[in-house]
């Protein structure tokens, strides 16, 4: 069963922390899809829904599981930091995550400025300052949960459109077609931590970190 819709104030701040424009790197960070792209993994809208569903039941689902338990008070920066180290095998996988939360610790700076938010230094991942900032928010951890599921498919979703020039039309119906899968994620993520792993994806990351000039950071 779906959680009920948040207050009116904390549903604003839940569309306002899914918004693209935030300095959280998402802009520049493809997750994954320019290597897909490079590598004749995506080649068509087809391929690109594909991955999205993939990536959405595996490493969004990971993430947003450690977001709603930071959110939720199950989990301490310090600790999720350990965790999400484990749950990422990959070094440029965990490079591209702690830019993420570079960007994210400046916004929450910015907006809260006398909040003690020394747990997220000198270095903090994407989830977990993500999870922290919902918490201020008074968001719950399922809510936080489905903002970090949702930006990480829209991420990449945008970042092949670009890529493959495709029809943006075409993308949104992907998207949309996906919000349930979303919603069910973000169900499983708020329940308890999730450790999955897929090797293609920490492959790709690998593998994008070492080719020249790429469009995106990872």
């Amino acid at each position: 069963m779906a959680a009920p819709a948040p207050p009116d104030g904390t549903l604003a701040m839940l569309l306002t922390l899914a918004d693209s424009r935030l300095p959280v790197g998402g802009h520049v960070h493809s997750g994954g899809v320019e290597q897909a792209i490079a590598d004749g993994i995506v080649v068509d809208a087809a391929g690109l829904e594909t991955y999205l569903r993939r990536r959405i039941v595996t490493g969004a689902l990971v993430a947003a599981s450690i977001a709603a338990a930071v959110a939720d008070g199950r989990l301490t920066p310090a600790a999720a930091q350990v965790e999400t180290d484990a749950r990422t095998p990959s070094s440029a996988a965990r490079a591209a995550s702690l830019a993420q939360g570079r960007g994210m610790l400046r916004l929450a700076r910015r907006r809260w400025p006398h909040h003690d938010l020394s747990g997220h230094i000198p270095r903090t991942h994407l989830p977990v300052i993500a999870g922290t900032v919902g918490s201020l928010c008074g968001m719950s951890g399922r809510h936080v949960a489905l903002v970090h599921v949702y930006t990480a498919m829209t991420g990449s979703a945008t970042a092949g459109q670009r890529l493959l020039a495709l029809d943006p039309a075409d993308v949104a119906m992907i998207t949309m077609d996906l919000a349930a899968l979303c919603e069910e994620t973000a169900d499983a993520a708020a329940l308890e931590l999730a450790d999955l792993s897929d090797p293609v994806y920490d492959v790709l990351a690998e593998r994008h970190e070492r080719r020249e000039m790429p469009l995106f950071a990872s």
